[in-house]
């Protein structure tokens, strides 16, 4: 699943000023554990092991021994000493991993190696999405009774001139405002560029020219993503004064479709959990709690009625995390499905982009409107999504991971019911077990190239200014990989593949699986191996907190796992609740979908 591939798009940098983020993947070392390189932001530097420093001995090769577990001879760590031509001994690698830290690469340049998940050969799919009609609408009497309308709902009352797309405008940016106090879910409102777009949005619409489903509806952006002249902080005290000039590729294509950006939104330090520089995101449900995963500003507007949509990313849970938190819909998409060009790196390979909702129609519709190849981001295939509304899920297979749903945990029997409903629904449920690899032996992968994305960090001592310092956490994570053995990296890749093949082999019949959201291999097992997933709403623990289950897509079948959610949606409604602390008394809690 990693290939070599030579070839580029064109350069990503071109107009944006340097980045200083060195992005050499972590070789292992107990001698090589820091060097030369540049500075990101300031701050000394660690202590140099370059070939100025101590030599490399016998004893140390011995004790870097235990780290991975291997036992060498005296005789053949001698040997690792001695210079090997082109390959070098231990001493001059030492001195080329220095040289290459010298260079100016930065956290958006990716590694020749290039994970792609996608089988050879590919079968002929339907075209085009086929939309549901546009939803019957009456005027609003009170304009802030639309905070928890879906994005069909606000566009049919855009197309019908009920109201503009300023006046929703203003009136999200308003509900920020009041609310963000308690949230801390936003980083920068982008007020003056969002009345910009508002206002062509309804003169477009005024003479005629439609954008599509999203042309006037107000949205939030992690900001993780760049757009000019606003900041770009990661969530992180090193670069919350940082400007990017440059449009990230995901908010470029929201332009294009017409929709309005209101707010950057929160993530966790450089896309760890919801603590960024500036507190905690909470949850709306419950504002003494945390909002969950990294995407944790996007999901927390959106379940406030303080955006419709909202722009999250996700490496490992931080989509689908803050979405059960919050009790909205998010879609992570499959690997390779959109552009992550502007946007910080955490794992080229397992990085991926997708919608937050309230409910799996709109993600159909924003994801739709940001998928596909940008002639940036290397990873990126060009595949249909064929999206059909329909009623029921006849002539569906769905699978469901027969021993998870056996185990005790909270919320068993409301995810046993989410069970009976998808078969009283019309579907063929199938019992499955889930491939048996190591997986969460895998999770080194994301660590090491997490590393390498944020290596300077760790060079400089900048890491100790992020805002976690315990060990589960990005300074000791980017620390101990620097002791993950090359060979050992790429054989991790090796296993991956195997476990993508596996996946590929049991999906074949399948239009989807559901399993529980918490616990269980399918939130690491699939960000390896590149599946989609959605996170929707199934219910409330003790009537409060919302809770969720996960359903799983074949790759690069969005569409049918969209169409199979949104049925599901259809007959519960879990979506149509509202955190209470921030409904209008005149909100219409059932939009009209």
């Amino acid at each position: 699943m990693q290939h070599f591939l030579p070839h580029v798009a064109r350069d990503s940098n071109a107009g944006a000023g340097p980045r200083t983020l060195p992005v050499a993947i972590a070789l292992l070392s107990a001698v090589t554990v820091t060097g030369c390189g540049s500075q990101a932001g300031g701050g000394e530097s660690r202590t140099e092991t370059d070939t100025a420093g101590p030599p490399v001995t016998t004893e140390a090769i011995a004790a870097a021994e235990q780290v991975i577990g291997l036992e060498f001879t005296e005789a053949e760590r001698r040997q690792m000493l001695e210079p090997a031509a082109l390959f070098s001994g231990l001493e001059e690698r030492r001195a080329a991993y220095a040289r290459i830290r010298r260079e100016d690469i930065g956290n958006d340049v990716p590694p020749a190696l290039i994970f792609r998940p996608h089988p050879p050969a590919v079968p002929v799919e339907r075209g085009d999405p086929d939309w549901p009609a546009p939803p019957s609408v009456d005027p609003p009497e009170e304009l802030e009774s639309l905070a928890f309308a879906s994005v069909r709902e606000l566009g049919a009352l855009l197309r019908a001139g009920h109201v503009t797309s300023v006046e929703l405008t203003r009136m999200y940016l308003d509900r920020l405002r009041r609310h963000d106090s308690v949230l801390h879910a936003v980083v920068t409102l982008t007020e003056d560029l969002a009345l910009e777009q508002a206002r062509r949005a309804d003169r477009e619409l005024r003479n005629g020219t439609d954008r599509g489903p999203l042309h006037g509806i107000p949205y939030g952006l992690k900001d993780l993503f760049s757009v000019p002249d606003y900041p770009t902080t990661w969530g992180a005290t090193p670069y919350r004064d940082q400007v990017l000039d440059e449009t990230a590729t995901v908010a470029s294509r929201l332009e294009e479709a017409g929709a309005v950006l209101v707010a950057k939104t929160t993530l966790g330090a450089l896309a760890w959990g919801d603590v960024w520089f500036g507190g905690r995101t909470r949850n709306p449900w419950n504002t003494e709690q945390g909002s969950g995963g990294s995407s944790a500003g996007s999901a927390a507007t959106v379940s406030a009625g303080l955006v419709p949509f909202a722009i999250g990313t996700e490496t490992l849970g931080s989509i689908l995390s803050p979405s059960t938190r919050t009790g909205v819909t998010g879609l992570r998409p499959s690997f390779g499905r959109v552009s992550r060009h502007g946007g910080m790196f955490v794992s080229w390979s397992m990085d991926k982009v997708g919608p937050i909702c309230r409910r799996a129609l709109d993600c159909a519709l924003v994801f739709d409107a940001i998928r596909g190849p940008d002639g940036e981001d290397p990873t990126l295939v060009d595949r249909p999504f064929p999206f059909e509304a329909a009623e029921s899920l006849e002539g569906r297979r769905i699978g469901y991971v027969q021993a998870s749903f056996e185990r005790d945990y909270d919320g068993r029997e409301a995810d046993r019911r989410v069970l009976d409903v998808l078969r009283e629904l019309g579907a063929e449920m199938v019992p499955i077990e889930l491939p048996d690899r190591p997986v969460e032996s895998l999770a080194f992968i994301l660590a090491a190239e997490a590393a390498t994305a944020h290596d300077s960090l760790t060079r400089t001592d900048l890491d100790s200014t992020l805002v976690r310092q315990q060990a589960a956490a990005w300074p000791n994570v980017y620390r101990t990989a620097r002791f993950v053995p090359a060979v050992e990296y790429l054989q991790a890749n090796q296993v991956r593949w195997l476990l993508g093949r596996d996946m590929r082999q049991l999906m074949t019949d399948l239009d989807a699986y559901v399993a529980p959201t918490s616990g269980g291999p399918t939130l690491l097992l699939t960000n390896l191996t590149g599946h989609p997933s959605v996170a929707v709403p199934n219910g409330f623990d003790d009537g409060e907190s919302p809770r969720s289950i996960t359903f799983v897509g074949t790759m690069y079948g969005e569409a049918d796992l969209l169409e199979i959610v949104s049925v599901y949606q259809d007959a519960t409604g879990w979506d149509e609740r509202h955190p209470p602390e921030f409904t209008p008394a005149d909100a219409d809690s059932a939009d009209r979908r």
